[in-house]
């Protein structure tokens, strides 16, 4: 997901897209697509929007889809123009983070599992990335609220300001794994959407549907009996939104990339 621009960015988004911007001397993406590609995922479809065409992939094979409303929408909508790609089930990331391959190896073993809708890679270890976080607070962490033991356990709840900081069982990353049933039901729960109070309407947490985050889907789906299921990791992944956040990937990077 690569259409938004990364405003808190500051001039490191006025010429390249936020998944250009370069982590530890290489660009957010090319993070990504060197952790998926070492879990065997070669299919890429980049949902891309502000100056998308300066996205360089390099020898990784990749497919675009264009949000050409990425000034007004958000996250869920963008992700939706891409759903002639679901078919079977699909991986999904945000296009601000680094994460060690590890994840999505995690993220690839538990994508079997039967009856699962989606599946989100959700660290534990969250609270560490916060510590001198002040230009992204807590007040804006994905969080997750997780019932159940290991190999049964399910995510109820997820999103900003959705679940308390006692509460959650860790952050959503932005990096998850939708079955062929999990995206079955989310487009006909956003075509439900669309066609009922429509794109001007609110939607979950979020003031109007083209507008609402992807958590605001998830959550739909968990209150109408989904199941989505936590994969934990402790670490190695990084939220870049702002300058100190980049800093801070840098360093990170430099410790869990060897």
């Amino acid at each position: 997901m690569a259409a938004g621009r990364g405003r808190r960015l500051g001039g490191n988004t006025d010429e390249i897209p936020k998944c250009m911007v370069r982590v530890g001397g290489r660009a957010i993406l090319h993070w990504q697509l060197r952790a998926l590609a070492a879990a065997g995922i070669d299919d890429i479809v980049i949902v891309r929007g502000y100056l998308g065409d300066r996205i360089e992939t390099g020898d990784f094979p990749v497919r675009f889809v264009d949000n050409p409303e990425w000034e007004r929408n958000n996250i869920l909508a963008s992700l939706m123009y891409a759903a002639g790609e679901f078919a079977g089930g699909f991986y999904f990331s945000y296009c601000d983070i680094v994460y060690a391959p590890a994840a999505v190896a995690a993220l690839a073993a538990a994508a079997a599992a039967p009856g699962v809708a989606a599946s989100l890679v959700i660290d534990r270890r969250w609270a560490d990335t916060y510590q001198g976080r002040d230009l992204h607070p807590v007040s804006e962490a994905e969080l997750a609220l997780v019932q159940g033991v290991a190999g049964e356990s399910r995510v109820l709840q997820v999103g900003k300001q959705a679940v308390t900081a006692p509460q959650a069982a860790g952050e959503f990353i932005g990096l998850a794994h939708f079955s062929a049933a999990g995206a079955t039901s989310l487009t006909e729960l956003w075509r439900a959407a669309l066609d009922g109070p429509g794109p001007e309407a609110p939607f979950g947490r979020a003031k109007l549907l083209r507008q609402a985050y992807l958590t605001d889907a998830l959550n739909a789906l968990a209150g109408a009996g989904a199941r989505l299921v936590p994969v934990f990791i402790d670490g190695k992944w990084r939220e870049i939104d702002t300058q100190q956040d980049l800093a801070a990937a840098g360093s990170a990077v430099a410790v869990w990339s060897g």
